[in-house]
């Protein structure tokens, strides 16, 4: 099993940020690069506590699908997000949403804790380590710039 975090202050009041981080759209906007839409179960609106939606996106050359559910969602502060059908052996997603200042403005301190286990047995632990956690890591922070120039540019 592996593990990574990031951390992203976004100068956005926990309400506004926790919404964009659940927005289907937010997310496909998030992720033109590798075309991801979400193709079933919930595939538009902001999603909420037992939601399912499949997403299928472009990575490594392959068309991929992955299914989640939101497993716990408490407003503003906190939610899963994990696997129930897709690539990986484990995914779990949690995203939390601490209030913040930053020079006088509201803000938000967003954390990721990623944990999640490759396919493949000792293979996809290689891959983990050669290639996976700096392209999953990547990914995040990609969409976390994009819901932190989205929710800061609303509040203007």
């Amino acid at each position: 099993m592996s593990r990574f975090e990031v951390t992203t202050l976004v100068l956005a009041p926990p309400p506004v940020v926790f919404d964009a981080s659940l927005s289907v759209e937010l997310h496909t906007s998030s992720m033109r690069g590798s075309r991801e839409q979400a193709v079933a179960g919930v595939t538009s609106g902001v999603l909420s506590l037992g939601d399912q939606v499949t997403w299928r996106a472009r990575h490594f050359g392959l068309t991929w699908h992955l299914t989640s559910t939101i497993s716990a969602h408490v407003r503003p502060s906190y939610f899963v997000d994990e696997q129930v059908s897709g690539p990986f052996r484990h995914w779990r997603h949690a995203h939390t949403f601490e209030p913040a200042h930053d020079s006088g403005v509201e803000a938000t301190l967003m954390k990721d804790v990623v944990d999640f286990a490759a396919p493949a047995g000792p293979l996809g632990a290689l891959a983990d380590a050669l290639v996976l956690r700096r392209y999953l890591t990547r990914l995040i922070l990609l969409r976390n710039a994009y819901i932190k120039e989205t929710t800061e540019a609303a509040m203007r």
